[in-house]
């Protein structure tokens, strides 16, 4: 009987800790360098969606940690969100 593959989720639909928990297993598993040439490039490609949804959900975790601040000119500016015990 064949193996049967295990569903994947789409990346885009991970979370980052599950994505990059997979991440690092693909990674593993191409470190071995014991895979067949075109199991070796679908864990590549599966790699790069992985690291690609990791670094977006980084970039919008970075963007709510920003504020709008009161600006000279009486609106709102964009900054950074500083911590109190940053010096």
């Amino acid at each position: 009987m064949p193996k049967t593959k295990p569903k994947l989720s789409p990346p885009d639909q991970m979370t980052y800790e599950h994505a990059y928990k997979e991440l690092e297993k693909t990674v593993g598993r191409l470190e071995e360098g014991d895979l067949p040439l075109e199991e070796a490039l679908t864990l590549f490609e599966r790699g790069q969606a992985l690291a690609d949804r990791c670094a977006e959900l980084l970039e919008n975790a970075e963007l709510k940690l920003r504020q709008l601040m009161p600006d000279e000119a009486g609106g709102y500016a964009e900054s950074d969100f500083a911590l109190d015990d940053e010096a």
